[in-house]
């Protein structure tokens, strides 16, 4: 089951229940724009409508997560985010991969720019290793209208 709980500064994260030895937490989108200072700034590039997130081309988005090592040993993980079009072509495939240590929570997160208006559906998936598809947490997914 995938809920959601808006936060104070109006993101939205989405989040599941605890499955075997992670738990994940899914779903902030997000962009930073470099301020002139030099400092980065967190603003939201995307609004949620009917569990479907709206963004605009050329935006940069970052899908973030929550993982979070529950056991009492050390967990090694590959977080994975593919974003698909609405006919199956993958747009964009990337992973961080390393090892929790015991009780350890890590915030993940990867970036996208649409560059073309469509439907899209981003997974995140969280394995022991991008060579060994043994799922952590279960799959995610997240819909994303660019407009």
């Amino acid at each position: 089951m995938i809920s959601f709980q808006m936060l104070k500064n109006k993101t939205i994260r989405f989040y599941s229940v605890n499955h075997r030895y992670l738990t994940l937490l899914v779903g902030i989108i997000l962009m930073f724009s470099l301020m002139h200072n030099g400092y980065a700034e967190v603003k939201s590039v995307a609004t949620l409508e009917n569990n479907i997130w709206h963004t605009k081309v050329g935006k940069q988005v970052q899908i973030t997560t929550d993982v979070t090592n529950s056991q009492d040993r050390p967990q090694p993980f590959a977080y994975i985010v593919q974003v698909q079009n609405q006919d199956g072509v993958v747009y964009s495939l990337s992973w961080i991969a390393g090892t929790l240590e015991a009780n350890q929570s890590l915030n993940p997160s990867q970036s996208w720019i649409p560059t073309t208006v469509g439907n899209y559906t981003a997974q995140v998936f969280v394995w022991t290793s991008v060579d060994n598809p043994d799922a952590l947490s279960p799959p995610q997914t997240m819909k994303i209208v660019v407009n």
